[in-house]
């Protein structure tokens, strides 16, 4: 078969493939139909995990040539046409269009999310709770600067749930229009993102010039664009953005550096098989609280992942996530028993047990 046969098979495969998407949104219509009839959430992680779960082990037991990562690739965004198709929903996200947060609502929602940004967490926290917005998107912990306290205590003060997680490699590059470095005399960038570069910018002498925090290294990126004395930290797609040329790529002193993300809503997912629970305990002031509470998980055979302390208001709390769904009998009995102390934030897929 020569290359011209090649094509005219793709051709037709493709043809083929473009009736079976719309036979595919015919049924999404239908479903479309009967979730406004019954007020089911259009967003449902646990049925997009057995979806992707159900066919990358269809794919395995016929020796397949898509990857695990391949399948999740095509099909995430194909669920993300169809949940556009069912009912365009907006998503909030901290930042400017192209921060790591935009990234992040993208890896989950699909390029054709309606995507709002927002200047702070809490703000993100304030038009979900609103109902201005259907979901939002907030960082949750970083793994080099740990857990964020803002959204903390955003899940404590809004009546919102934790729906999904995201998991993202961070990767800054320094941009700037000018190329030569000696002749930077200024550097933009979200405050973190200075720290999480801080031993590049010390080996090029950029640490002894000044340093300029802002909302987001999105916005960094547009500001050196105007200034040939300028330069930011920001993402590589930040600088695509604003069309800015990158100096170096992965400054980060990390190179595993990773921030995991929260999407926030009002509704609550059903169990998938796999998930994570996240509660805020606030334990009794008495000598053993902590060390009875942990107790009651180990007798209840429950995998806790993660436990931390933040202080909220001046009151000492706990930021708690262990293996499995509220529902579960084993979970009901911790919140049964602890109903005075709890605040449940959700149960969704895991994506990994921390960053």
């Amino acid at each position: 078969m020569d290359l011209s046969e090649i094509r005219v098979k793709l051709d037709e495969i493709d043809n083929r493939l473009l009736d079976i998407y719309n036979e595919r949104m015919a049924l999404v219509e239908k479903v479309a139909e009967y979730k406004h009839k019954t007020n089911t959430p259009i967003y449902r992680p646990d049925r997009e995990y057995e979806i992707l779960e159900r066919l990358k082990k269809r794919n395995r037991e016929k020796n397949g040539l898509l990857t695990d990562d391949a399948i999740e690739a095509l099909y995430l965004e194909l669920i993300s046409v169809s949940r556009n198709f069912e009912k365009p929903e907006y998503i909030a996200h901290l930042g400017d269009i192209g921060s790591f947060t935009h990234q992040a609502a993208e890896e989950k929602f699909g390029r054709l999310g309606t995507y709002i940004p927002i200047s702070s967490i809490t703000g993100v926290f304030r038009e979900v709770a609103a109902k201005n917005v259907k979901y939002g998107v907030v960082p949750i912990e970083n793994s080099s600067e740990g857990i964020v306290g803002e959204t903390i205590n955003g899940l404590k003060k809004y009546d919102l749930k934790i729906v999904a997680e995201i998991i993202l490699d961070i990767h800054h590059s320094l941009v700037s229009i000018n190329d030569d470095v000696k002749e930077i005399k200024r550097v933009y960038s979200k405050d973190i993102a200075f720290e999480q570069c801080r031993v590049f910018l010390e080996d090029f002498g950029l640490d002894k010039v000044e340093l300029i925090p802002v909302e987001s290294t999105t916005k960094a990126a547009k500001l050196a664009k105007e200034d040939k004395n300028a330069a930011a930290i920001c993402s590589e797609v930040a600088a695509k953005i604003n069309n800015i040329p990158i100096l170096f790529k992965d400054i980060e002193d990390r190179k595993d550096n990773r921030t995991r993300f929260f999407v926030i809503s009002d509704s609550i997912n059903e169990p998938s098989g796999n998930d994570k629970t996240t509660i805020l305990a606030q334990l009794p002031n008495k000598p053993g609280a902590l060390v009875d509470f942990l107790l009651d998980f180990k007798e209840a055979n429950i995998d806790l992942t993660k436990i931390k302390s933040h202080i909220i208001g001046g009151v000492s709390m706990f930021f708690l996530e262990f293996s499995g769904h509220y529902k579960d009998d084993n979970i009901q009995k911790i919140f049964n028993k602890h109903k005075e102390s709890i605040k449940f934030l959700g149960s969704y897929v895991k994506e990994a047990v921390d960053v």
